[in-house]
């Protein structure tokens, strides 16, 4: 039962320990011309949590190359009903992942084990309903030869630059980036803002 409500709060994103953590100024890659706000906003993007077919291939890919810390890591029974997948009652391996701060902005893995759920299809082209996964890194170049090394990554695009429009009227916003499905269809964008 414990674990049971370990997981409800963890799926809605709070935890009595965590809460009374105080988000700070990330350091890392830098974002393209955002500063950070005046005054917070209601509601944080928490957490991203995808349903995987192999935890640990995954574990390579989004902490050993794209270099996420994992923070969690545990087993769960799950009831098939908040989260709609699996059968009531099945295990399931629970690893979340944050980059830098230590609040928002987390991933989370999620393979059920006993008994394992079916893969979908695996996508080619994406459409409504999609995500892609977009991720700032401080080496594009080399996370994304190193991706390229996981079993079941796929890439759409090799690095390459892009060039946006400034924010505001400001100076243009030059992007290099990579983008590829990881091993259970998600497509990801990894990117690296240049001066």
């Amino acid at each position: 039962m414990r674990v049971t409500a370990l997981l409800a709060a963890l799926l809605a994103g709070c935890s009595g320990t965590m809460a009374q953590e105080t988000p700070h100024a990330a350091s890392g890659p830098k974002a393209a011309g955002v500063d950070a706000p005046a005054e917070r906003l209601p509601t944080d993007v928490r957490r991203a949590t995808i349903i995987v077919r192999d935890i640990e291939n995954s574990l390579r890919l989004y902490r050993d190359v794209i270099g996420l810390a994992v923070n969690y890591d545990t087993t769960v029974e799950t009831s098939g009903v908040a989260l709609p997948a699996g059968e009531p009652g099945a295990t399931a391996r629970l690893v979340l992942l944050n980059a830098n701060d230590p609040w928002v902005g987390w991933i989370g893995l999620m393979e059920w084990i006993d008994p394992a759920i079916p893969a979908g299809d695996y996508p080619r082209r994406m459409g409504p309903g999609d995500v892609v996964l977009v991720l700032n890194t401080d080496d594009v170049e080399g996370r994304c030869a190193r991706a390229k090394e996981i079993p079941g990554v796929t890439f759409t695009a090799e690095p390459r630059l892009q060039v946006y429009p400034g924010r505001d009227g400001g100076a243009d916003i030059r992007v290099k980036g990579c983008n590829f499905f990881d091993p259970d269809g998600i497509l990801i964008e990894l990117n690296q803002i240049l001066d």
